[in-house]
């Protein structure tokens, strides 16, 4: 096994099947065009990725289609709903602001990359803008874009993620109660909690 340590070793593997497409550099943005703006609209999911002192965090957001606000060609806003509150992403951006989001549209193979430094605000008309059935969020990242892209969709043609015939039988899987119960000895999780996780869930999702 050889191990690539610099650039030049990884250039030197990957020169070999050819140079960068046109269409890889000419697809990127440093601001939201017109149709970068219908993925963002459209999108109901995204990952949000960040980097803090102790490493880097990657976290799941996701909400009715468009929850990501477009404030102009160069800001977006992206509320923060009701979690754990372990609030890993937001202790990361508020000592190192840079973020990346990927957005991903159910059906869709493109997914839609954005990259930008953020901040985060808790103005209450800003929160308000936000409520969902009359509960606001609690913090308002705002993004200043700075690169936008779509990607190709051969990663999610390759997993077949929209495919029903991939989907994964849960009953295969362990549950998040026997996660917890394994990694803590039993005193949390287990059966109870997977049973009344719907009902606590539905009760706390905004």
């Amino acid at each position: 096994m050889a191990i690539l340590e610099t650039v030049a070793a990884l250039e030197r593997v990957y020169g070999e099947f050819g140079a960068v497409g046109e269409a890889s550099t000419a697809k990127v943005a440093d601001h939201i065009t017109p149709h970068y703006r219908c993925f963002i609209e459209a999108a109901p999911f995204l990952s949000l990725a960040t980097v803090g002192p102790e490493g880097l965090d990657c976290s799941p957001r996701g909400d009715r289609p468009g929850f990501v606000r477009v404030a102009d060609p160069r800001t977006l806003l992206l509320p923060d709903r009701r979690g754990n509150n372990r609030i890993d992403s937001l202790r990361n951006v508020v000592r190192d602001p840079r973020v990346g989001l990927m957005f991903l549209i159910p059906g869709i193979g493109n997914a839609l990359r954005v990259n930008g430094r953020a901040v985060i605000e808790d103005d209450p008309a800003l929160l308000a803008s936000f409520a969902v059935e009359g509960k606001a969020p609690r913090t308002v990242m705002v993004i200043a874009v700075t690169e936008v892209y779509f990607q190709c969709a051969r990663a999610l043609i390759r997993s077949g993620l929209w495919r029903q015939d991939s989907h994964v039988d849960p009953r295969t899987l362990p549950t998040p109660g026997q996660i917890l119960a394994g990694l803590s000895d039993g005193r949390v999780g287990g059966e109870s909690y997977d049973r009344t996780w719907a009902e606590r869930a539905a009760q706390t999702m905004w």
